[in-house]
């Protein structure tokens, strides 16, 4: 039998042979192409243009040279004699340290002082000199291997001149010396060997040890050790700015980063620990001098690592200068001291300081705040969800004191100083944000992009065109104008050269394009823009400065943390003070009244740099309400006082709010408290959930009311659509007691009737309608316990019917299920329920007849509601009749039977599957040509 594809499925096999088609042509083409190259003469030069990352480019160093095929496997290398001969050299070096280690230790017994002592100068001095004559022929590596060689039996001579010379010598004492001895020596060395990698580096690594082993050796204390440990990373870092060779460097620059870390973390133990503020002074000298070094070295280190030193600077000054009074106040107030002492930092912006280690010292200050504001966590979160606990016990009494609602069992008295930290930040955030010119011109320079360099030694504010407000700065809240040629514009040089191109400035655009200015030589900050109208791929580095947040963003999100900042210090500091339960559900209400009335007024001011400010305040406002709400719980007065002021406030915002997402936020939110009022007065008025449903229902009537005066407003439907959220509540309030649940259905009807009467809430509402109300007429008649529906059913299912007859002859294109679809499952769909707990015949015959009837008329005149209700009722009827002789039959077949039918099955409709999709389309085509 031949199989002839639908054509759906051959236009796709044909669009798969075109594009290997176009595969192989490609193909094709491309080898062509590699033969003609093959026959041409090698090119002195690459093409321009040419893309060697382009499959089949040139090899790298043949330029011009024809690219390989596809497939095309190169043949191994040989190994490069250079490798052969580093493995082989490190071999003998190792197997010769091997030979050194063993004989010291093993068969140095068995010979005499002159023995050793001649073997120890031959063999050293011999490994010390053989590699100047191996350098002197070119054999660099052979020198390295025998200087490696050289460095072991120098440290194997240390130890054998402390085993033999000196046995009784303290072993940190003589490891201190010796290391230092060492660490001149191969200093020497290297400095006179300068072809050579190896022995310099060593020699950092040697001279780690001699101040801290000598220290330790005299028993010295903690402080001691840390200004030996300090000592020896200032001697790092000279050698990493200084020193020769990049081993060298990196290796001090590792160095110095471990014993400076060492250093402060001694001195801030001990500061942390000191007994008062004198104890607290000397390990202070020791953090202070620390950061002292960091910054000095900020002055000659490149970019990041001056940014590094920037932030563990800053650190240190904040643990040294905070320490002393940290010390002399209680645990729980320590905090703020170091809150003091990092806010502080930012008075660095004034100093000549480099660029980057003030990006550094500021990065320390924001990181000593954040660390504060964590450490407040803790209490604000118990402040906000300690009311949850009242859930459970709603009305209660009211109890003594704000702790008392919270119910936490957190150590107040060690947050003493979180308010006050909250306080502190907030008034700076909102201190920024009102004086954000003036922070905006001192900032300037710190925030103006930077031509990129090696080096971040240059002060940021050094000179005429570096500080703050100087005309030609090219920085607008500098008040200065933009000097010429240092707007980004064609011509223009580097910044300040009034548009000289300077030699070798490269473009945006083209490296190396005349006239073009150099990235980021404009000296504008990075949040005042590029140039006018220029699209935000034109320029070099303005994608990367364009990520970065705006001004208007910066001081939008100031005021939006000084607004959460300053709500968290009032909170906290009620919970700190424990003020009694009235004042601090009276607080919180009212701060729910100040965030609401700034939203509102930020809202309406329309300033985009503000925007952030409502938004917040609107978010905060919601939580405080939440927070307000729920520790209102404990009382009832305290609960009907809150929650009437809540939906007042609210419904007040949304009257003075404008048209938006605000608006619709504050409406929501006065429904949601109308609704919570309407189930306390079931409460007070001692009635069963089931009877307070009814009341419920209130505020979804008014929300109905106020949809239709409003329309179609946007605050509309998000106001219906909370009234019916609230008329779900009610219905699962009345689920218990069926009657209630009936004439609960039966409002929720009507409210949807009534929002139907719209026109733009039909299509949903009048669907909702008529299915609330045929629910609710089966749960009444459930409930009065009926044994015979259709007595009930059938006088509203026949005029229904006679209705829906009546519209299709006056509108012939009207759906069948808004004609036939109430008025057949009127009666129907409780009769089938009632069918499968029948255990006579005569129902499930009589209602599979009427349902089979009802299948025909709607196949005959092609009515979409007849055909699936009644084929849906005929096939539940004859299944629950069926049900009993099937499972019957299923018990006396072979357990291997079923899955053998099943795997049939499915053989027949995947042989036939094609076939079954399109009888599938062709019954959904028929079912949605019905009407």
């Amino acid at each position: 039998m031949e199989h002839v594809p639908p054509p759906a499925e051959e236009l796709a096999r044909l669009d798969r042979e075109l594009a290997e088609l176009d595969a192989r042509r490609a193909q094709l083409l491309t080898r062509r192409a590699w033969l003609l190259a093959a026959l041409r003469p090698p090119a002195p030069t690459a093409a321009p243009g040419w893309n060697p990352s382009a499959w089949g480019a040139p090899a790298a160093g043949r330029p011009g040279a024809p690219a390989q095929p596809w497939g095309y496997v190169p043949p191994k290398q040989p190994s490069a004699p250079r490798s052969a001969q580093n493995v082989l050299l490190t071999l003998g070096g190792l197997l010769l340290t091997i030979a050194a280690i063993a004989f010291t230790l093993v068969s140095w017994g068995s010979m005499g002082i002159g023995g050793r002592s001649a073997v120890l100068a031959l063999v050293t001095v011999g490994a010390l000199a053989a590699p100047a004559v191996l350098l002197r022929r070119g054999l660099a590596a052979t020198a390295e291997a025998l200087a490696a060689l050289a460095l072991v039996l120098t440290l194997l001579d240390a130890y054998a001149v402390h085993a033999v010379a000196a046995p009784d010598t303290d072993g940190l004492g003589f490891t201190a010396g010796a290391a230092g001895v060492l660490a001149a020596l191969w200093t020497a060395y290297g400095l006179a060997l300068g072809k050579l990698h190896l022995p310099l580096p060593a020699a950092v690594v040697l001279a780690q040890w001699p101040l801290l082993f000598g220290a330790w050796a005299a028993g010295a204390p903690a402080l001691v050790v840390g200004w030996a440990l300090l000592a020896t990373a200032v001697l790092d870092g000279a050698i990493a700015l200084w020193g020769k060779g990049t081993g060298t460097r990196v290796t001090a620059c590792v160095g110095g980063s471990v014993m400076a870390f060492s250093a402060l973390l001694v001195g801030l133990t001990l500061s942390v620990t000191a007994s008062g503020p004198l104890g607290a002074l000397a390990p202070g000298a020791l953090l202070l001098t620390g950061a002292a070094a960091a910054l000095a070295g900020a002055w000659r280190a490149p970019r990041g690592f001056a940014r590094a030193g920037g932030v563990v600077a800053g650190l240190a000054v904040v643990a040294a200068v905070g320490g002393v009074p940290a010390a002399a106040v209680p645990e729980g107030w320590r905090v703020l001291a170091y809150l003091l002492a990092g806010l502080a930092l930012t008075a660095v912006v004034r100093t000549r300081l480099p660029r980057n280690a003030v990006l550094g010292v500021l990065v320390a200050s924001a990181a000593v705040v954040a660390g504060a504001l964590v450490g407040a966590l803790p209490g604000l979160a118990a402040v906000l969800l300690g009311p949850v606990a009242l859930l459970s016990d709603v009305w209660a009494g009211s109890p003594e004191g704000f702790r008392s609602a919270l119910g936490s069992t957190l150590p107040w008295t060690g947050l003493a100083a979180a308010p006050v930290v909250l306080a502190v930040s907030a008034g700076l955030l909102g201190s920024a944000y009102r004086w954000w010119p003036s922070l905006a011109r001192i900032a300037a320079p710190l925030t103006a992009r930077e031509e990129p360099g090696p080096t971040g030694a240059a002060a940021y504010g050094a000179g005429p065109a570096g500080s703050a407000g100087a005309p030609g700065t090219g920085t607008p809240e500098a008040g200065g104008a933009a000097a010429p040629g240092t707007g980004g514009e064609p011509g223009a040089g580097t910044a300040g050269t009034g548009g000289t191109p300077t030699p070798g400035a490269s473009g945006a655009g083209a490296p190396g394009a005349p006239g073009a200015a150099a990235p980021g030589a404009s000296g504008a900050p990075w949040y005042a823009g590029g140039r006018a109208g220029a699209p935000w791929y034109a320029g070099g580095g303005a994608p990367a400065a364009r990520r970065r947040p705006s001004g208007a963003a910066l001081r939008g999100a100031a005021g939006a943390g000084a607004a959460v900042l300053g709500w968290g210090a009032l909170l906290l500091a009620g919970a700190v003070l424990d003020v009694p339960y009235a004042v601090a559900v009276a607080g919180e209400t009212v701060l729910v009244a100040g965030l609401l009335a700034l939203a509102v007024r930020r809202a309406g001011s329309g300033r985009d740099a503000s925007a952030a400010v409502p938004v917040t305040a609107l978010v905060v406002a919601l939580a405080g309400a939440v927070s307000a709400g729920l520790l209102s719980l404990a009382s009832e007065g305290a609960s009907y006082a809150v929650f009437g002021a809540l939906t007042a406030l609210f419904a007040g915002a949304s009257v003075r709010a404008g048209a938006g997402v605000e608006r619709a936020v504050f409406a929501v939110a006065a429904t949601v408290g109308g609704t919570v009022l309407t189930g306390f007065t079931g409460r007070s008025l001692e009635l069963a959930p089931h009877e307070a449903a009814p009341l419920v229902l209130l505020v979804p009537a008014l929300t109905v009311l106020f949809g239709a005066r409003l329309r179609r407003n946007p605050v509309a439907l998000p106001v219906e659509l909370t009234g019916a959220l609230g008329a779900l509540v009610a219905v699962g309030l009345a689920v218990p007691d069926a009657p209630f649940l009936a004439l609960v259905l039966a409002l929720c009807g009507v409210l949807a009737a009534g929002a139907a009467v719209r026109p733009e809430r039909r299509p949903v509402a009048g669907y909702l309608a008529a299915a609330l109300f045929v629910l609710a007429t089966w749960v009444r008649l459930a409930a009065s316990e009926v044994s015979f529906p259709e007595a009930y059913t059938l006088p509203v299912t026949v005029p229904a019917l006679v209705v829906g007859f009546l519209r299709r002859r006056k509108d012939p294109e009207a759906s069948s299920w808004t004609a036939y679809g109430p008025g057949l499952a009127a009666t129907l769909l409780p009769s089938l329920a009632v069918a499968w707990t029948d255990p006579d015949w005569q129902r499930p015959l009589l209602l599979g007849v009427a349902a089979l009837v009802v299948t025909l008329l709607g196949a005959r005149y092609r009515l979409q509601a007849l055909l699936l209700l009644g084929g849906a009722v005929l096939a539940l009827d004859g299944l629950h009749e069926l049900a009993p002789y099937v499972v019957q039959v299923a018990g006396a077949l072979p357990r291997w039977l079923p899955p053998a039918l099943a795997g049939l099955l499915l053989l027949v409709v995947g042989a036939t599957y094609e076939q079954r999709l399109r009888d599938a389309r062709r019954l959904k085509d028929a079912l949605g040509r019905m009407r």
